[in-house]
Formats: C-alpha cells, structure tokens, sequence
C-alpha cells in the first residue's frame, strides 16, 4: 500500500477519461481502442473481435495480392527483379490505403510509395543478406 501513497490521481478532466481515470496518451500513443480500458465485458470483447477481424483480413489481402501480383508478374515478364517488387508493392500499399478508415486520394498514394520502397527495398536486400 506504500506505493499506491505516493501517487495522487486527478480525477480532473487534465489528460484523464472521465469514465475511469485513465489516461488518454499511455506512453506517447494514443489509445488504439477506445472500447477497451481494460475491462472484461460484453463491448470490449465485442470491440477486440471486430479489430482483430479487420487487421487479418488487411494483412491476409495484402499477402495474397503482392504475391499473387509478383508471381503474374513474373510469368508475364519471364523474369523475377526489382521491378516487379516495384508494381506489386505499389498496388498491394494502394489496396492497403482502400480498406481504411478514412480514406483520402493522399493516403492512397503514399501507401503506395511506400509498399513499392519496401518491396523493392526487401527484394533488392535479399541478395545481400
């Protein structure tokens, strides 16, 4: 109990949720899912399953796409280089940008910069390491 004395905790509205005294910002970040606070009920459950159904779905497309897309690729062109990481990392990143929340036309091209600079970052890294 000693070490519960030494902290105050402002129940004021400074940085704290009114519902349970929890911080806003934990760490630096905020709170990804707003439903949890660390509860066990019916709407926090509910909130982790519909997140967790959401970013598989994201990840899985966007595995099957850059693959699918690097091995069309592939058999069209006859030939496996950074150029096809480049197409197939783009699209994958557009598709990405689609399925979230909001949704913008820079959202969408910077997700696909940024998926062709990995893909073409991994695939050009791949004979280095």
């Amino acid at each position: 109990m000693f070490f519960f004395k030494q902290f105050k905790v402002d129940t004021g509205s400074g940085g704290l949720d009114n519902a349970g005294g929890m911080p806003l910002e934990v760490g630096g970040k905020k709170h990804r899912l707003p439903g949890l606070r660390g509860e066990t009920s019916s709407k926090s459950i509910e909130a982790m399953v519909k997140n967790t159904g959401k970013e598989s779905f994201q990840w899985g497309s966007a595995a099957g796409i850059y693959s699918g897309l690097t091995y069309g690729l592939k058999e069209a062109r006859g030939a496996h280089d950074w150029k096809n990481s480049v197409v197939a990392g783009a699209l994958t990143g557009a598709a990405l940008a689609v399925t979230s929340d909001n949704l913008s036309h820079e959202q969408i091209v910077q997700c696909a910069i940024t998926g062709a600079a990995i893909s073409t970052a991994a695939n050009l890294l791949t004979g280095i390491f």
